[in-house]
């Protein structure tokens, strides 16, 4: 995982050049093979900011294609997510077998651990958040369902995100105060709950294993805090054995208390840097969070990021690891 968390400064590049936009876009985003569709003047602008693993990009730009190679996911980038809205123009994306024509308000979600492309034949602006698979609670395999599926903007969930997005791209400044942890998490928080209703999981008619996924993993998140969190009591909780339970996260390829370290570390790095818990210390900021032992938290902090709780609360402004 990256260590990086405070905000970067808004980066705006200006380009009328095909190779100059390849060089840009790579160092936004993950190594893409960048295309120009047609033999007139190209031009395209890219502003963009992150903070706390959480990278916004403004993209605007002639007609071009965008393709994410094997050869290039071969040199073992941290697999992303990048949610993309429209804003003018239109995209088409191509993943996992599908395809989504995007227009001004669309939205779709792609994973850059596995081939696809983006194919824009005319002049366009889109919105992209782009964070670490990790940051968002819902498994990757769940939301390899969701790749390459237009999701509008204009109705249901979508109506009441897309104005979020639309904001924050054209305020990149706010992510860059002291508000813009929470301005980004805030946003993962809503693409969640976007990606939720998709599923159907939060219905009437939902799948009754993935229902009860998601409803263990709404609990661990809202008692994270306490100390008699525990396979037991998760499995109490929901009436199911804790042999079941540990069943059902070995089929996702992780285990409870994997899971419960991994939210409460992620809670733990938030703190960390927020300006709110300026006054609070390191342990206290552990304790909150589920770790009484302050030494044993400090070894799995720098276990998990790389670097001491301590220091990493001290860190300066830094670019974000792409």
């Amino acid at each position: 995982m990256s260590a990086t968390t405070r905000p970067e400064p808004v980066a705006t590049v200006r380009v009328h050049d095909v190779s100059d936009f390849r060089v840009a876009v790579n160092a936004s985003f993950v190594p893409l093979r960048v295309t120009p569709s047609r033999h007139t003047a190209f031009h395209g602008m890219i502003r963009g900011a992150g903070v706390d693993q959480v990278h916004v990009t403004d993209l605007q730009a002639t007609p071009h294609v965008i393709e994410r190679t094997p050869e290039l996911i071969a040199r073992g980038d941290q697999p992303y997510f990048k949610v993309s809205m429209m804003l003018a123009g239109r995209g088409l994306l191509v993943q996992d077998g599908r395809e989504a024509l995007l227009e001004p308000g669309n939205l779709a979600v792609y994973d850059t651990s596995r081939p696809y492309s983006l194919v824009f034949d005319e002049d366009f602006r889109t919105m992209v958040v782009m964070f670490p698979r990790h940051l968002i609670t819902l498994p990757p395999e769940l939301v390899g369902e969701l790749t390459a599926v237009r999701i509008s903007g204009s109705e249901g969930l979508g109506a009441v995100v897309a104005p979020y997005l639309r904001q924050l791209a054209v305020n990149l400044d706010q992510l860059t105060g002291s508000a813009g942890a929470r301005l980004a998490h805030s946003a993962l928080d809503l693409v969640t709950t976007v990606f939720t209703g998709e599923l159907g999981l939060d219905g009437a008619g939902a799948d009754p294993h993935r229902a009860l996924m998601q409803r263990i993993r709404a609990h661990i998140d809202q008692n994270l805090s306490s100390s008699d969190l525990s396979p037991a009591s998760i499995a109490a909780a929901h009436f199911i054995s804790t042999r079941h339970l540990h069943g059902l996260f070995r089929a996702q390829d992780t285990t409870v208390s994997t899971w419960i370290r991994t939210r409460r570390l992620d809670r733990c790095r938030r703190d960390l840097t927020d300006p709110l818990c300026a006054g609070r210390t390191v342990a206290e900021i552990a304790a909150r969070w589920g770790f009484a032992d302050a030494p044993h938290f400090s070894r799995v902090f720098k276990t998990a990021y790389g670097i001491s709780p301590s220091a990493y609360r001290a860190m300066p402004h830094s670019a974000l690891s792409r």
